[in-house]
């Protein structure tokens, strides 16, 4: 697969990847615009070429307090996130299902799991939303995308963050032909526990970006 031929679809204005790549570069936007003063770590998980952060960046007023590390196991798409990223920008090539890589930068302002609930089983869904408390501060928010496909698992995986201490602050109308949530934490960051792992791709179409796979991915 050229996966750098792959993401000129975000290029096409008229391509679902483009548009649920505005609709998360606007919350994006807006999870920046009510971070609280100071420091604003930012982490990304499958981050692909980085669009979901880059972009907004490039002209955020709060550009200069994001610390931020994305994680993604292609090379050639690391590299290209690489090239573009500013210099609080931290881009690590390697499996983003693994809690380690995120010491350091957690607990963040933002968590960005795009590209990932739709290419996991259900389980490790679940046991990656049970784990976001250990990389969110108190106030943080997390950005998540999964198809509308059947089965729909969008309802479920709101119902999974909110028994975890996460409000709804916004999900994309099932019309729209993607999904993106939007939850922000109440509760108490956890310790992060390192040495586990969350989830590992597997085969099959979905609308999700297969922009990073896990080691342990079947695709």
């Amino acid at each position: 697969m050229d996966w750098q031929a792959w993401h000129q679809r975000y290029d096409d204005p008229d391509s679902e990847l483009s548009r649920r790549l505005q609709a998360v570069q606007a919350q994006v936007r807006d999870a920046l615009d009510r971070a609280p003063a100071g420091p604003v770590p930012v982490i990304s998980l499958c981050a692909g070429q980085g669009r979901d952060l880059l972009d907004v960046l490039a002209d955020h007023p709060r550009r200069r307090d994001v610390r931020a590390r994305l994680v993604e196991l292609e090379p050639e798409l690391a590299a290209w996130a690489r090239e573009r990223a500013p210099e609080n920008v931290e881009v690590i090539t390697g499996d983003a299902s693994l809690t380690d890589q995120y010491d350091g930068f957690v607990p963040a302002e933002l968590v960005l799991l795009c590209g990932i609930f739709g290419n996991i089983s259900s389980a490790d869904i679940h046991r990656t939303v049970a784990a976001v408390p250990q990389f969110c501060r108190t106030g943080g928010t997390v950005i998540w995308t999964r198809h509308r496909e059947d089965p729909d698992l969008v309802p479920s995986i709101c119902e999974w963050f909110e028994a975890r201490e996460f409000d709804r602050v916004w999900l994309s109308g099932k019309d729209a032909g993607f999904g993106v949530g939007v939850h922000r934490f109440r509760g108490l960051p956890q310790p992060l526990v390192k040495g586990q792992t969350l989830f590992s791709f597997r085969a099959g179409r979905s609308m999700s970006s297969p922009t990073a796979r896990s080691t342990a991915s079947t695709t």
